[in-house]
């Protein structure tokens, strides 16, 4: 059986790694082993942080909720309680959008959630 050699091949994936490490500082730029070990570990923050992302927000959003509520004399737990209890589903990002910009309207959210 012949010798199959394989260099056009290793050529492409080490090309795409460069690649991928373009703009890395130091040798994780130029050389493959350390460009590889970055770009993998690049990979795994990017995934990772797509995922923390969308529990940042929520923080966020309870934060200026909570915020407003206790401008209005209300506790954010007290809030989402009687909101619950009244059976209005509206969402947290939502409500924060309504704390930023319709004040008048979350505090008559508020009032509501007081008498219940």
């Amino acid at each position: 059986m012949s010798r199959v050699k394989g260099g056009t091949v290793t050529h492409a994936a080490h090309k795409k790694i460069l690649k991928a490490a373009k703009g890395y500082r130091g040798s994780k730029h130029l050389l493959f082993k350390t460009a590889k070990e970055q770009v993998l570990r690049s990979w795994r923050y990017s995934y990772v942080s797509r995922r923390k992302v969308k529990s940042d927000y929520r923080k966020l959003w309870i934060r200026r909720i909570n915020a407003a509520c206790r401008e209005n004399g209300l506790s954010y737990s007290a809030l989402m309680g009687a909101l619950k209890k009244q059976g209005i589903a509206i969402n947290r990002k939502m409500l924060s959008e309504m704390a930023i910009h319709d004040a008048l309207a979350f505090k008559a959210l508020c009032d509501s959630a007081k008498q219940a």
